[in-house]
C-alpha cells in the first residue's frame, strides 16, 4: 500500500457550518503516500440526494425505494488518458489538491435522517490505481434550505396562524360523569431551543381523578413509487398536576423545544416531517383522551457546527 492517507476536508463558509443554495464550498482532498504513486484516475464528487427505502412483510418481502438527485458535480484532479497504465504521477509524501464547486441556486430541502429516508450533501474523493486497487473516502456537509417556511408552497395560511393563539375543546363522557378539556397553546409556530406556553383547564364533573400529560407528536411520511409508509413518535414533555373528582383546575406548563429538533418541512417530493402538540388525560380504568394541536418548528438560532470525523476507506476491488 503506497497510499497511506485519503481524505477531503472543506472550508466553512459561516459560523453555523452549514452551506445554502447559491453557496460556493471550497476545500481540499490531502494525500499522503509512501513513495511515488501511479494513478489512472483521481477525482473529487459534490453530491446533493435524497433516498428512501422500506420493506413490507407479507407472504413476501417488498422493498420499496425510491432516490432523488439535486446535484451531482465531477472535478478530476488526474487522469490517465492514454491506455490506463498509469502513467499520472503523485509525488511521494503529503500532496494538497484544492477544489471548488458552486452549489445550485434552487429549492433543495436541509439535511435530515428519519426512520426510512435521509437527505444528505457530501463530498467524496475516489483514487484509482488499478481496475483492483481503488481508494475512496467521504465527508457529508450540513445543507440549510434557504427558505424559513420550507412548507409555504404546502399552505400559505399556515404563516399567518403562525403567532396565533390556539384553543381546542374536548368533553370526555364517562359511566360516573364527563370531564372537559380546554388546551390552549400561545402560538403554532415556535423554533428550536424556545419555550412554549400551554394552558389547560380541567373541568372534572366524574367521580375519577385525571391527570394531564403532554407530549411532543413527530410524524414522518416517506413516498417511494406511488407508495407510502408513516412513522410517528411521541415525546413526553411533562405531567401536570392531578385534578381530583368533582372539582376543576387550570394547569400551565412551559414547555421547551429541543434545539436539536430538526425543523418542520415538505420541500421534498419523497419525505416530509410534521409536529403535534398532544395533551391526554389520564383517566383509571378508561380510554384516555386527548387533544391534538398542530405545531410547527422552525430553525432556530445559528450554532456552531460540529463537524463528524471524517472517514476513509480503502479496500481492493476484486473482477467480476
Amino acid at each position: 500500500m503506497t497510499v497511506k492517507h485519503l481524505s477531503v476536508e472543506y472550508n466553512k463558509v459561516n459560523e453555523r457550518g452549514t452551506f445554502s443554495p447559491g453557496d460556493i464550498i471550497s476545500g481540499r482532498v490531502i494525500v499522503v503516500t509512501s513513495k511515488e504513486t501511479k494513478v489512472q484516475c483521481f477525482l473529487v464528487r459534490a453530491k446533493g440526494k435524497a433516498e428512501v427505502t422500506w420493506c413490507e412483510q407479507g407472504q413476501t418481502t417488498v422493498v420499496h425505494s425510491d432516490k432523488k438527485k439535486y446535484f451531482y458535480f465531477e472535478h478530476i484532479i488526474l487522469q490517465d488518458k492514454s491506455k490506463g497504465d498509469g502513467s499520472e504521477i503523485i509525488g511521494a509524501g503529503r500532496n494538497v489538491y484544492p477544489f471548488t464547486f458552486v452549489i445550485p441556486n434552487i429549492d433543495m430541502p436541509s439535511s435530515y435522517e428519519g426512520k426510512w429516508g435521509k437527505i444528505t450533501y457530501s463530498l467524496r474523493a475516489q483514487l484509482t490505481q488499478s481496475i483492483w486497487l481503488v481508494h475512496k473516502t467521504k465527508t457529508e456537509f450540513p445543507f440549510l434550505t434557504k427558505s424559513d417556511f420550507p412548507f409555504a408552497s404546502k399552505s400559505e395560511m399556515i404563516i399567518i396562524g403562525l403567532k396565533e393563539q390556539q384553543c381546542v375543546t374536548r368533553i370526555s363522557f364517562f359511566g360516573s360523569g364527563k370531564v372537559t378539556m380546554n388546551v390552549t397553546s400561545e402560538k403554532m409556530g415556535v423554533k428550536q431551543g424556545e419555550a412554549l406556553g400551554v394552558s389547560v383547564e380541567v373541568l372534572n364533573d366524574s367521580a375519577r381523578t385525571v391527570t394531564p400529560k403532554f407530549y411532543l407528536c413527530e410524524k414522518q411520511t416517506f413516498v417511494a413509487q406511488s407508495k407510502r409508509t408513516v412513522h410517528t413518535n411521541d415525546i413526553l414533555f411533562g405531567i401536570g398536576d392531578s385534578v381530583p373528582a368533582g372539582t376543576s383546575r387550570i394547569i400551565t406548563k412551559v414547555l421547551s423545544i429541543p434545539p436539536q429538533l430538526p425543523p418542520t418541512f415538505f420541500n421534498c417530493c419523497m419525505m416530509k416531517l410534521e409536529y403535534r402538540l398532544k395533551v391526554t388525560l389520564d383517566v383509571p380504568l378508561a380510554k384516555d383522551p386527548d387533544i391534538k394541536l398542530p405545531l410547527v418548528i422552525l430553525l432556530g438560532l445559528p450554532k456552531p457546527h460540529q463537524q463528524k470525523p471524517k472517514r476513509s476507506i480503502w479496500f481492493r476491488k476484486l473482477p467480476g
